[in-house]
């Protein structure tokens, strides 16, 4: 099979493989270039509350195919931020769900994502260094956020793997499993979010992201939803809530 990146919709929700298992899924250019445009599909799909990012096989994806960079690196990585800030800026939670190696365009992947589910046994790199090439300011900027400054030069400067034991301590990752239990507890966190609203996550995102223009547009959603109301009722009723919203009313 052609490397390629394959996806599927299951139980609301979407999961996208990086699929090109003879280069430990490395991203080619024709998959960095196709990964927006598949995520435009998932996004206008109203079955989608959910996006789970994976690799094909043990290893999640071990970074841009070296090849691609004979041919012109500043494309390439050019191509790489796009994917990136595509997969950002998907309306729905993302999670990263990682075994394996996790390395340099695999980890602005993960990064890109809201969450990060990681084996015990995966590894991490940033790994420009050892290239000599300047890691994009949107991917550098997103792991400072998750680690801090100190800590993010840690592979910035040096390109050193790092197991999931150190990704979990500083914050890369927000949960370890023991191998063989990543997708079984993918599977569990996935049903809990398809299950919460999507008002709530949806503008917790745009929030957390550093949206500072968007209060009076969350209030609006939020009083024409009836989420809140159903929510409440669900509460005192001690059932579960059937949530409505799906997505904005207007911009």
């Amino acid at each position: 099979m052609e490397p390629q990146l394959l996806h599927r919709v299951a139980d609301s929700v979407a999961t996208v493989v990086v699929h090109h298992p003879a280069k430990r899924n490395a991203m080619t250019t024709a998959m960095w270039r196709a990964l927006p445009g598949l995520l435009d599909g998932l996004a206008a799909d109203p079955g989608v509350r959910a996006l789970v990012l994976t690799g094909e096989g043990a290893t999640f994806c071990a970074g841009a195919d070296i090849s691609t960079l004979r041919e012109s690196a500043e494309e390439a990585q050019g191509l790489a931020v796009r994917a990136e800030e595509a997969l950002a800026a998907f309306p729905r939670p993302t999670l990263a769900a990682i075994r394996g190696h996790c390395v340099g365009g695999g980890a602005q992947l993960a990064a890109a994502c809201d969450l990060r589910f990681a084996e015990e046994t995966a590894l991490f790199g940033v790994t420009p260094a050892k290239l000599g090439v300047v890691y994009p300011a949107s991917a550098t900027r997103r792991l400072v956020a998750l680690t801090g400054p100190a800590t993010a030069k840690y592979p910035l400067f040096g390109g050193e793997l790092i197991d999931a034991a150190r990704a979990l301590r500083t914050g890369l990752v927000d949960e370890v499993l023991p191998e063989g239990g990543l997708g079984k507890r993918v599977a569990e966190f996935t049903r809990v979010l398809v299950s919460r609203s999507l008002l709530t996550q949806a503008a917790a995102k745009e929030f957390a992201a550093g949206r500072t223009d968007r209060d009076a547009h969350w209030a609006a959603q939020a009083r024409g939803s009836g989420d809140t109301a159903e929510g409440v009722a669900a509460f005192l009723e001690r059932r579960q809530p059937r949530f409505g919203w799906n997505g904005p009313s207007s911009g």
